[in-house]
């Protein structure tokens, strides 16, 4: 699985920006890469792990602005086409599992 967090918060003062910036910090803290500006991704082996995540962001919001989250499996994310300019690249990977035993 992979959850999306897209996000557009405002930034028009010293406040909002130090908001966006906590709330941008705390994605990369708990593993998210960023995809695209304001949009951020992370692999979770199945839903469940991805909840605690989940709840952590929502602790998160800002009380201005627009997030969204999306959950997709690891066959949906596949699918998505990547363009650098004209140029078709593969998607990211998903991180190889640990195995325990």
């Amino acid at each position: 699985m992979w959850l999306f967090v897209m996000f557009d918060l405002p930034v028009d003062d010293k406040p909002a920006r130090k908001r966006y910036t906590h709330f941008r910090n705390s994605l990369l803290k708990q593993g998210f890469l960023m995809m695209q500006f304001s949009i951020y991704a992370r692999y979770f082996p199945c839903e469940d792990s991805a909840a605690p995540h989940r709840k952590q962001i929502r602790a998160s919001l800002p009380p201005n602005g627009n997030v969204r989250l999306l959950l997709v499996t690891d066959k949906q994310f596949g699918k998505m086409e990547v363009y650098h300019g004209k140029k078709r690249h593969d998607t990211e990977t998903a991180p190889d599992q640990l195995m325990l035993f």
